[in-house]
């Protein structure tokens, strides 16, 4: 007997995603813990795997789709078994036209091309020609949304496949107008003839999520600050140390997380979340790292910083980093952890606040290391320092206990020994 996949809560709080895309394509087999959906939720890409072996029989939602959690999204069968009537299979589990919204139920495997006057959704479109036709699943969302044909698109990716600036030169040709420069990798836009020069961005799906949680954070969480000044020369010659040493390349922000998460074991106070009925306070130091993306800004989360290795950390850090940039995070990475480090220092930016990422009880912002004029002993020298801005929620954190993590967070970056410890 046929079975049905329904849209699984695959993140806390939402009831509607994107279905990004079938890796698995009708009437195709596949096997236990295979990825047979590609889910996109506010934040990230979640690969949908399969309990058991089975045969897809037949998709019910096309991707791109935007679908509630528990709605029915395919119709799955066990190896080896024939589903003759697949629209009575379905009838028998309760799922009719009714219950597929906008996207009724095919009656065939599609291997004839949609009607023109349909953008073409499916991960591999045909043209009238048969051709077959790839595209990402952001070219064919915008591509739907734009009202284009996705099949008769020119794809200029790998492969041929149609990717986002191709579908940013249509709308440009459509207009009569150059095409844009690339821009945000969620939305294109096109300069409508005789306005006044400005151009409108859609807001991506993640912009929006990071607009409302930190609008949220700011009138919900009582913020403070406290700022400190640290000499990082020390700091910059351990880890010219460590690289000539290992041969592996070690950021400055990977010192500073593993500071971050060293002066919150001395300081448990700081390591803690609130929630309406009580302080969490947490054992292990799982620290999100601000990344800024096409899409919006993300933060993925470290965990065990200090329970890692130095170059463990730098590796992990960068894998996420490199992974948000690209829309590869998992759900699982974007959740948890009490604190967040925001650097702008590569920008030049000397000194700045950042606001705290529920359910976070603290950021810390990191300023860019300047060499300036320090007094030793009563003398004049030239020294490199970095200026650091922590902004802490006041409903869990008291104003000392901030205090103290910061001096105790300043002392570990100038005398760097207590990092690696």
């Amino acid at each position: 007997m046929p079975t049905l996949i329904r849209m699984p809560a695959v993140a806390a709080g939402a009831t509607e995603v994107v279905l990004a895309e079938w890796p698995v394509a009708e009437s195709d087999a596949f096997v236990a813990h295979q990825t047979y959906a590609v889910i996109e939720t506010d934040k990230a890409m979640v690969e949908l795997e399969a309990e058991g072996d089975g045969v897809l029989v037949r998709t019910l939602v096309p991707a791109g789709a935007k679908v509630e959690v528990g709605d029915p999204i395919a119709l799955v069968a066990a190896p080896g078994e024939r589903v003759n009537d697949i629209d009575a299979a379905l009838a028998s589990l309760g799922v009719g036209r009714a219950d597929q919204h906008e996207f009724p139920i095919r009656r065939e495997l599609p291997e004839d091309p949609p009607p023109a006057t349909e953008p073409a959704t499916g991960p591999r479109a045909c043209t009238a020609e048969g051709r077959r036709v790839f595209a990402s699943p952001l070219a064919r969302r915008m591509a739907r949304d734009a009202g284009l044909d996705a099949t008769a698109l020119v794809g200029t990716g790998p492969g041929g496949r149609v990717v986002r600036r191709d579908v940013e030169v249509a709308i440009a040709a459509r207009h009569g107008v150059p095409a844009p420069a690339a821009t945000s990798a969620e939305a294109a836009s096109a300069a409508v003839p005789g306005d006044t020069g400005t151009t409108e961005i859609p807001h991506s799906r993640l912009r929006r999520a990071v607009a409302a949680r930190l609008t949220q954070s700011k009138q919900e969480a009582p913020h403070f600050y406290v700022s400190g000044t640290a000499r990082v020369d020390r700091l910059l010659t351990v880890r010219r140390e460590v690289e000539a040493a290992t041969g592996t390349k070690v950021s400055v922000n990977d010192l500073v997380v593993r500071a971050v998460g060293r002066a919150h074991e001395l300081v448990p106070e700081l390591n803690v979340t609130w929630t309406e009925d009580a302080v969490v306070q947490h054992r292990r130091v799982d620290v999100g790292i601000a990344v800024a993306t096409e899409r919006g800004l993300m933060t993925p989360v470290v965990t065990d910083v200090t329970g890692r290795s130095l170059l463990d950390l730098s590796h992990v850090v960068r894998d996420l980093a490199t992974r948000a940039a690209s829309g590869g995070l998992r759900q699982h990475e974007l959740e948890g952890g009490t604190v967040a480090v925001s650097n702008l220092g590569m920008f030049g930016v000397e000194e700045f606040s950042a606001i705290i990422n529920p359910p976070h009880a603290s950021i810390l912002a990191v300023g860019a290391a300047r060499e300036e004029a320090v007094v030793v002993d009563g003398a004049l020298e030239v020294g490199t320092v970095m200026r650091f801005v922590l902004s802490v929620d006041h409903r869990p954190v008291d104003g000392v206990a901030a205090g103290r993590w910061m001096q105790a967070f300043l002392r570990l970056v100038e005398h760097p020994a207590g990092i690696l410890a």
